[in-house]
């Protein structure tokens, strides 16, 4: 029986001191020549600390021209905050000593645990999380290189460069120290200021997670950045970005994870389609979690955030005095999934009156000599293009400037800083090259806070396409699940299966479409039968054409088997094709005793499409839709999304994909069954709630959708059922 740890709740008091602390304590003092105990020691008296500094070091009475002490309870005042730099087999021990002492935090530089990878460094790990737990202090790492907190001045990490440390908007989270590091300090040459940054390590103790909730309730902090190498709190991470959204504060994420062990079940072919950024996308996205795909991407989307409001819609608009950067500009929105809205006629034909000969007037506006001389013309042609109705961001051309000399420019951002204050609309300043910015840049960034300057065309691009889908992705219902009755016998039966395993369990098909059928997950008239004449007999009860399918949990993949022949129209047919299925599936997997032939209705003259669940091992189930047959792998028509959908989610999901636009009728095309998609991929949706502990991936493939109010049918179901861990 494994012991029972008495674990002590983590207090919001004890994070604080993680960052403000009443005292620093540095355990395993050394002054051995580049010692990181050293520099910490350094640091704290560099960046002005606050408060006292104690060396603790048993074998040494004095350190660096001060008192060093044997232990903690030698010191003259309580412990606060501990950094601990001593070997991993000491340190539980020291956390221990620490809390029994009062201290409230501590930051653990130590690695050699989890990390390492062996079976010594396991056990250690599974001490130092039970120390941890036992103590109740905010723990940082192990395995980091320490923190800053502005505030108080306080900076433990490591770093000889000489930095900034000053009050800021922006905290920073990162299991690389050297990423976060890097973050902030060109953040800073952009003229942000960090005041938070926490280098997280494994996160035995605090997770990302805990990171958020402290700097969403932080006064100072308006943006959260973190680099995330693996999720180590599911519930925890998606719980406190939606804290940080409803609180108004982004969180944009930098997070690895594209490899083959962040996808789901091979069994599953939706598994092998959702790898771990996309699953991570759609969950944490829809709670408010911001990806980007590289460290300029974070810097770019910061700066909008500091100094514009959300845009209301998707619509872009655009002036510019340079027809090169018109055509960069809706070039890069095509890239990124953004649209230029096209003007209203009024616009059009008041604009078309002031820019004249030599203006290209349309969306984006190129006013060329126009607005590039006259200040009235230009400040017009923003006004006009803030109060169309088709623009809800408003993109100008300038670069911050780096010399004086150039008022007509200066005049024209100060301007236009005066209009964003109060307009409704954000507006966006973006430069055709990333540029570097000096001392006079910063003093005039300062002078212009409600414009962000996006550097580079298709980095700003890919800026604005995270902040509009950020603005316009809807919070997900609350509403907890009540499963029917007929659900929580299906939810029985699969929990049993899963108790049963020792790995993943591939469900027959009928089984299969049983469970997707309690679900309110249509299925085609079916019979299973262990005949050729009661194949005919099942045949006539359903009527002609019918399909015939080899039944069982081990052949998942029936149609490479030859287990599936379709479009019988007669009882002939029906015995030949009887007796064709178990000479192919003898062939294909010599000895595979089958549980029967499936005798199913066979559907025409709808839509193929798919359905899916993958269950990633980061944020849980998703849900996917996508163009069915072979359409899924050659075009890769597909979408993703957290379970948690309603009809208006689910009408976005479909729409996200082709497949989607070919429901609504395309080109005189039909329109086909909304309705009945929608309402399976609703029911796709619950059961993955439902079973997000057991159900390992879900393949519907395809899933037929019928012409006007048809309906909508399963013709295939693959469900694989994982073991529920002891």
């Amino acid at each position: 029986m494994s012991k029972r740890i008495k674990t002590k709740p983590v207090s919001d008091e004890n994070v604080d001191a993680l960052f403000n602390p009443k005292n620093v304590v540095l355990i395993g003092a050394s002054d051995r020549a580049g010692s990181w105990t050293a520099r910490v020691w350094r640091n704290l008296s560099r960046y002005g600390f606050k408060g006292p500094v104690y060396p603790v070091n048993p074998g040494r009475e004095e350190i660096w021209d001060v008192a060093c002490f044997k232990d903690v309870q030698s010191l003259p005042e309580t412990p606060d905050h501990l950094v601990i730099v001593v070997p991993a087999k000491f340190v539980p021990g020291v956390l221990r000593d620490g809390a029994r002492a009062g201290a409230r935090s501590a930051t653990i530089f130590t690695s050699g645990f989890d990390e390492a990878g062996t079976d010594e460094s396991r056990k250690l790990g599974a001490e130092l999380r039970e120390a941890i737990a036992e103590s109740g202090m905010a723990v940082s790492g192990p395995n980091c290189l320490g923190n800053i907190g502005a505030a108080h001045s306080l900076v433990t990490m490591p770093d000889d460069r000489a930095q900034t440390v000053a009050r800021g908007p922006i905290a920073i989270v990162g299991q690389s120290g050297g990423l976060a590091m890097a973050m902030k300090r060109t953040l800073e040459d952009r003229g942000a200021d960090t005041g938070y940054l926490v280098t997280s390590g494994n996160e035995t103790g605090l997770t990302t997670a805990d990171y958020i909730r402290f700097f969403t309730r932080d006064s100072d902090t308006k943006i959260i950045v973190c680099y995330m190498e693996a999720i180590h709190d599911r519930e925890g991470f998606l719980g406190a970005c939606r804290e940080a959204k409803a609180a108004g504060k982004p969180v944009v994420v930098i997070k690895l994870g594209t490899s083959e062990d962040g996808r789901g079940a091979a069994m599953a072919h939706t598994g092998a389609l959702a790898g771990a950024i996309e699953a991570f996308d759609a969950v944490a996205g829809a709670a408010g979690a911001i990806r980007v795909g590289t460290l300029d991407d974070v810097v770019e989307v910061v700066e909008y955030f500091l100094h514009a409001k959300l845009p209301k819609g998707t619509g872009l608009g655009a002036v510019t005095f340079s027809g090169g950067l018109r055509g960069l500009l809706l070039d890069g929105a095509e890239r990124n999934g953004l649209k230029f809205s096209e003007l209203s006629s009024p616009s059009q034909s008041t604009l078309e009156g002031m820019m004249g000969a030599g203006s290209a007037v349309g969306n984006p506006l190129d006013g060329g000599f126009a607005v590039l001389t006259n200040q009235d013309t230009y400040l017009k042609a923003i006004d006009l293009m803030l109060a169309d109705p088709g623009v809800d961001l408003l993109i100008l051309q300038e670069e911050l400037l780096r010399n004086p000399g150039a008022e007509r420019k200066e005049n024209n951002l100060r301007k236009v800083e005066a209009l964003a204050a109060k307009a409704q609309k954000p507006i966006v300043y973006v430069s055709m090259i990333s540029y570097g910015l000096n001392d006079y840049s910063r003093t005039l960034r300062r002078d212009l806070p409600h414009l962000p300057f996006l550097h580079e065309v298709d980095k700003a691009m890919r800026a604005l396409k995270s902040v509009i889908t950020y603005a316009s992705t809807p919070e997900l219902p609350v509403t907890a699940r009540k499963p029917t009755k007929e659900q929580l016998a299906a939810i029985s039966e699969v929990q049993a299966i899963a108790a049963g395993a020792t790995e993943p369990v591939a469900l027959s098909e009928p089984a299969s479409k049983a469970l997707l059928s309690a679900y309110g997950i249509a299925v085609p008239p079916e019979h299973i039968v262990d005949s050729s004449d009661g194949a005919v007999s099942a045949a006539n009860k359903i009527g002609f054409p019918v399909v015939l399918k080899a039944v069982s949990a081990k052949l998942p993949h029936k149609t490479e088997a030859g287990a599936v022949i379709l479009d019988l129209a007669s009882e002939d047919a029906v015995k030949a094709a009887y007796d064709t299925i178990f000479k192919n599936v003898e062939k294909a997997a010599p000895g595979l005793a089958l549980d029967g032939i499936l005798v199913g209705r066979q559907i025409t003259g709808g839509l193929e499409t798919a359905l899916g669940i993958s269950n990633d091992p980061e944020v849980g189930p998703i849900v996917m839709f996508g163009s069915g047959g072979v359409g899924l792998e050659l075009y890769g028509d597909v979408a993703f999304s957290a379970p948690q959908l309603d009809a208006a989610l689910a009408d976005a999901l479909i729409s996200k994909t082709k497949a989607g636009t070919l429901i609504d009728g395309f080109r005189g095309q039909p329109a086909y069954d909304r309705t009945s998609l929608r309402q399976a991929l609703m029911g796709l949706g619950s059961m993955a709630q439902d079973l997000m502990d057991v159900v390992e991936g879900v393949d519907v493939n395809p899933f037929v959708v019928l012409p006007g109010s048809g309906g909508g049918f399963a013709l295939d179901g693959l469900i694989i059922i994982r073991p529920i861990k002891g």
